[in-house]
């Protein structure tokens, strides 16, 4: 089945008109929207909700190693280490970063990456669904449209916008809404041969509605093609993993006439039992896509905020499955060559007596809503009515501040 979705046109001094795409393969997601100026926004969406505790492990705070238990790891600066127990890689003498995400570790360490931690949206749900549909929405419900679909609608738009097409695939709810964005399938998904699609444009040419979605799809069909130096043949498989497709990001946002804005996920987090064995090398996937991400960039990096998010926390005790449970704390990170890094950037709760929230979950203290607002104004240069509108009624989630370079 195919989704049809209005679509930006591709021009060098557009606001919003410009290319707007979408791949999804397996477990990852890939969509793209324009804006003004050269600044550059890649929000990560981690589906499953990620033990922030996990990966950012508080090795400083006392009762850490106690309520972890085989979780935690082994603390950094230690004579020596185990293949099958790396130790943490330190973020300042409190909290370490799992060994698996060494490249993001060396954006930190180059003041590109800041670490936020003890962080949750404004909801108090542990349903997967829910949590992902408000994380999207930026609301305390589902809407119909997106946080930063809403953000770019804001922005006045002096022409009017092609519509596109998603092919196969679907565009994530974040940027979906009054934004027009089309699609885009790389070479090796299931979708109809390029034949077919030029005669069902054919065919509904004379549709309103339908005619210039269709050409827009095709259009930026061509575009990503061009962008990127497809071929025709047998597919990379590597090109569609998560690394690849970051790399396909990298160099799509960073065409003269590509697009500045991007949504990915990855899928997999949601780790019930046996946690160690499969976070570990899921953490390795996505530090290997945000290294891949940076690369396909190339210079366009300096100017490119990326915001790494998951629709809630997990359990700080582990079950007995030695896995964790919904929760509602974790961890997120924002990276790039435009962030103002080296920072762990935490009101720590604590985890002892009286400082978890019900008595189970990191208790959070940083509102993911004040986050987002915070790269919508200092980084996209967004005004206060388009930030309003992305995030409605969250008066109480002030944009934070200092996040981004000058």
């Amino acid at each position: 089945m195919t989704e049809t979705c209005e679509g930006p046109r591709t021009t060098r001094r557009g606001l919003l008109l410009g290319l707007a795409a979408t791949v999804a393969v397996g477990g990852t997601r890939l969509a793209f929207a324009r804006t003004a100026g050269d600044a550059r926004l890649v929000v990560v969406l981690l589906r499953g909700a990620l033990d922030g505790v996990f990966a950012v492990q508080p090795y400083g705070d006392p009762a850490h190693a106690g309520l972890r238990g085989p979780l935690a790891l082994p603390e950094p600066g230690g004579a020596g280490e185990e293949a099958q127990n790396p130790r943490l890689l330190d973020l300042g003498g409190f909290f370490g970063l799992h060994p698996a995400l060494g490249g993001l570790h060396g954006m930190y360490a180059a003041n590109e990456a800041l670490v936020l931690h003890a962080v949750a949206g404004n909801w108090r749900t542990r349903s997967h669904f829910d949590a992902q549909d408000m994380l999207e929405s930026g609301a305390s419900e589902r809407l119909s449209s997106g946080w930063l679909n809403r953000a770019l609608a804001a922005v006045p738009n002096p022409e009017a916008a092609r519509a596109g097409l998603a092919i196969g695939t679907g565009v994530p709810l974040l940027l979906r809404g009054p934004t027009p964005v089309g699609a885009y399938a790389p070479t090796g998904m299931e979708r109809p041969s390029p034949d077919l699609l030029h005669r069902v444009a054919a065919l509904q040419a004379g549709d309103p509605l339908l005619g210039p979605a269709f050409a827009e799809g095709l259009r930026a069909r061509g575009f990503a093609a061009e962008a990127l130096g497809q071929r025709t043949g047998p597919v990379d498989r590597e090109q569609i993993t998560f690394p690849g497709l970051a790399s396909t990001a990298g160099r799509l946002l960073a065409a003269a006439d590509g697009p500045r804005v991007a949504a990915m996920e990855l899928g997999g987090w949601d780790t019930h039992a046996g946690q160690i064995p499969r976070l570990t090398p899921l953490l390795r996937i996505l530090d290997d896509g945000l290294a891949a991400l940076k690369a396909g960039l190339g210079p366009h990096w300096g100017k490119t905020a990326v915001l790494v998010v998951t629709e809630f926390g997990r359990t700080v005790r582990p079950n007995g499955n030695f896995g964790t449970d919904h929760g509602t704390g974790g961890a997120a990170f924002v990276l790039g060559g435009a962030v103002a890094g080296g920072r762990v950037v935490a009101d720590w709760p604590g985890l002892g007596a009286g400082g978890l929230l019900d008595n189970r979950d990191l208790a959070p203290t940083l509102d993911l809503r004040g986050v987002a607002k915070g790269l919508l104004r200092d980084h996209l240069k967004l005004p206060a009515g388009a930030v309003t509108a992305a995030f409605p009624g969250s008066a109480e989630a002030p944009a934070v501040a200092g996040m981004v370079r000058g």
